[in-house]
């Protein structure tokens, strides 16, 4: 059943240029934009205690590992902070551009970054702090997705179906009130997904342990606003360019992805009986969805060297071969909607998503195999706010920073540790309410952890 209440448990690129009348946001890595540290502003505004003002943000790489959570400064290549968790830990962007959070144990542990931007009339100021745990831990037994959309921040807890949702910008502070949250349950757990629309209404999916078909638009009062139930398996999200009458969400199935759009779901027409592709990247200016291309029912790990680019307004797919095959942590979009995957020969092949041409090919780690568990360490694709995109390198413990658009390997940094999942932090928020001028984007990853 559909419920609401308001209490919880709780335990665009960077700037090309250089800061313009302290108003634009990041520095490229490697500029030196950001040395002024603790230089003040002169206009007598300061910030809290432990923050050193800047003139610029360098953006902070947040990095899992067995044993913590690492932070890594992407300009300098300085590890930050190495807070020590134990347990199989994950990470995901919590929408506001300066927390990020940790999923483990019983729940989603709220992590600040330390990356601060503070509005000051006209213009903004930077602050930079120690990373650390905020102490703040939405409850939620097995944590599994986290979705960022239209200005709003939905987790969803596989082991009771509940389903907590907030508004991005309320996390900036680090402390997640009662009254700053709303929260909604499934029928039954299951390893599920919500995404908060524009319209006020909820997407969700419906399932058991056993077996997920369903995926349901309800509104605030529980109200069901549109159904499917063909949508088998159902696994992965992604928004697309929304139309003139709201939101385009897509979600993967094992027999071609459904697409809701226009108030309704539209099923994808593909060729194959099965077609799976549980993991789906979106862009906030772009009809089309990157997504896996899976076609083997019996496969025990299928390795496929196709990707699906799925349009969603003609509910279609073009694949493109590879000749290379990757995983579910290969996958991210660029700045300017590219799709960007990550293949065995090592290669960052950056495509246009809407003719599947290949714009780049980067050599940025030695050839690899996806790990027999998804749970072991592989090489995993981000791309930032900034417009950047960051790699792991697992089996040579590096993080590599491209150049999407200029197609090269900016910067390489070693670390201490080797690195399991990844989230990028620039002061930015990873996604903005549609009515706002500056839409930073809906971009939000979903992570297969069904299979590897």
């Amino acid at each position: 059943m559909f419920t609401s209440k308001s209490s919880v448990a709780l335990s665009t690129a960077i700037a090309a240029a250089l800061l313009l009348s302290a108003c634009s946001t990041t520095p490229p890595p490697g500029s030196a934009a950001s040395e002024n540290a603790g230089s003040g502003s002169g206009d007598g505004f300061t910030g809290a205690e432990g923050q050193t003002e800047v003139s610029a943000l360098a953006p902070r790489a947040v990095l899992t590992y067995d044993g913590g959570v690492l932070t890594l400064d992407t300009e300098s290549g300085e590890v930050l902070d190495t807070t020590e968790l134990d347990g199989f830990l994950r990470v995901n962007n919590a929408g506001d551009g300066r927390h990020v959070m940790v999923s483990g144990g019983k729940g989603f542990s709220l992590f600040d970054t330390g990356l601060v931007v503070q509005g000051h009339g006209d213009h903004n100021h930077y602050f930079v702090s120690d990373p650390r745990l905020t102490g703040q831990t939405i409850e939620a037994p097995e944590p599994g997705h986290v979705v960022i959309h239209d200005g709003k921040t939905a987790l969803f807890s596989d082991g009771t179906g509940a389903i907590t949702v907030v508004d991005s910008h309320d996390i900036h502070d680090g402390e997640i009130s009662d009254d700053e949250i709303e929260k909604f349950s499934t029928e039954t757990a299951h390893h599920g997904v919500a995404v908060p629309l524009s319209s006020g209404d909820l997407l969700l999916t419906q399932g058991t342990a056993d077996a997920r078909n369903t995926v349901q638009v309800l509104s605030p009062s529980g109200d069901l606003v549109a159904e499917t139930t063909d949508c088998p398996g159902v696994h992965g999200e992604a928004a697309a360019k929304p139309t003139a009458t709201g939101d385009v969400v897509a979600l993967g199935c094992e027999n071609g992805p459904v697409i809701y759009r226009d108030g309704a779901f539209h099923k994808v027409a593909v060729e194959e009986d099965y077609q799976r592709s549980g993991n789906l990247f979106g862009h906030h200016d772009s009809t089309v969805i990157l997504g896996d291309y899976k076609t083997d029912p019996d496969a025990e790990k299928e390795r496929p060297t196709r990707i699906g680019l799925f349009d969603t307004l003609t509910d279609s797919v073009t694949t493109v071969d590879l000749g290379s095959a990757y995983w579910f942590r290969s996958l991210a979009r660029g700045a300017d909607g590219e799709a960007l995957v990550l293949t065995y020969d090592g290669q960052l092949n950056i495509l246009d998503a809407d003719t599947g041409a290949v714009i780049h090919e980067i050599d940025v780690v030695e050839p690899w195999e996806e790990p027999e568990e998804w749970q072991q360490p592989g090489p995993v694709v981000k791309v930032g706010a900034d417009g950047f995109a960051y790699v792991t390198d697992a089996a040579a413990k590096k993080l590599h920073v491209i150049d999407v658009e200029a197609g090269a390997v900016l910067d390489s940094f070693d670390l201490p540790e080797t690195p399991l999942e990844l989230a990028i932090v620039t002061g930015d928020p990873e996604t903005a309410a549609r009515d706002e001028e500056d839409h930073a984007g809906h971009d939000h990853a979903g992570h297969d952890h069904a299979e590897s």
